[in-house]
C-alpha cells in the first residue's frame, strides 16, 4: 500500500488488488470529513475537507481495515434485462469449451458487483464473472459498439452506456425499457456505482 499526496485535501490510494480497493472505498467513504472516494482497478482516490484527514489516519483505517468485511458492496442492486443474441456468443462458447446455452446460463447466473467506473460515463467495471468466461479482448475491437450492449473482457463484465468504439466480446443487448446507464437529466446521472450489485435477467 502506498500513499500519494494529490494536492492539500486528497491523497491517492495505491493497491495490490481489487479486493483491496473494494475494503478501500468501503471504509474510507465512512470517515467523517470525506467528500469523495473514487476507486479503480487498483488505486483509491479519497478527497477530504480541508484539515479533516492525514496520512497516518487513513494509514491506520487502512491497516486496521477487515478484508472480509460484509460491508464491502453496501449498495444497490440493480437487476438488468438481456436478450442474449449477441455477435461474439459463439466465440466465447467455443474459447470456454461449452455450448451457448451455457453461456447464457453462466453469465446470467453471476452475482456482480460495480468495483469501479470509467472509460465512458454509466460504464460501470462489473466483478463476478464466471472463470470459464473469463476472455481475452477481441484482436481488433468494433469501431461501433452500440448502447446497451453487454460484453466481457479479462475478469471483468460490463454494458456500454453509449455507441462507442470498443473490444469486449459482446454476448448480447439490454432489452427494450431496460433503464438508462447514463442519463444527465437523471440525479445521479450513472445507474450504477461502485458497490452496487448487479444481477443480468434473461429477457426475450
Amino acid at each position: 500500500m502506498r500513499l500519494l499526496r494529490c494536492g492539500a485535501d486528497a491523497v491517492l490510494v495505491e493497491l495490490g488488488s481489487l479486493t483491496e480497493v473494494a475494503v478501500a472505498r468501503a471504509v474510507l467513504g465512512g470517515l467523517p470529513g470525506v467528500v469523495e472516494v473514487v476507486p479503480a482497478a487498483r488505486t483509491v482516490l479519497v478527497a477530504f475537507e480541508p484539515g479533516a484527514l492525514s496520512h497516518s489516519a487513513i494509514r491506520t483505517t487502512l491497516a486496521a481495515a477487515d478484508s472480509a468485511s460484509a460491508s464491502i458492496a453496501g449498495g444497490r442492486e440493480v437487476v438488468l434485462p438481456v436478450v442474449y443474441d449477441g455477435p461474439d456468443l459463439d466465440l466465447v462458447a467455443r474459447t470456454a469449451g461449452v455450448g451457448v446455452d451455457e453461456v447464457v446460463r453462466l453469465h446470467s447466473g453471476g452475482a456482480y458487483t460495480v468495483a469501479f467506473s470509467g472509460f465512458a460515463p454509466g460504464f460501470g467495471y462489473l466483478t463476478g464473472l464466471p472463470d470459464p468466461l473469463r476472455q481475452p479482448r477481441l484482436d481488433s475491437p468494433r469501431t461501433r459498439v452500440p448502447a446497451g450492449s453487454v460484453g466481457i473482457a479479462g475478469e471483468f463484465s460490463g454494458v456500454y452506456p453509449k455507441s462507442s468504439p470498443g473490444g469486449w466480446r459482446l454476448l448480447g443487448r439490454l432489452a427494450d425499457g431496460a433503464d438508462e446507464l447514463f442519463d444527465p437529466r437523471r440525479e445521479p446521472a450513472a445507474l450504477l456505482a461502485p458497490g452496487d450489485s448487479v444481477r443480468f435477467e434473461v429477457s426475450g
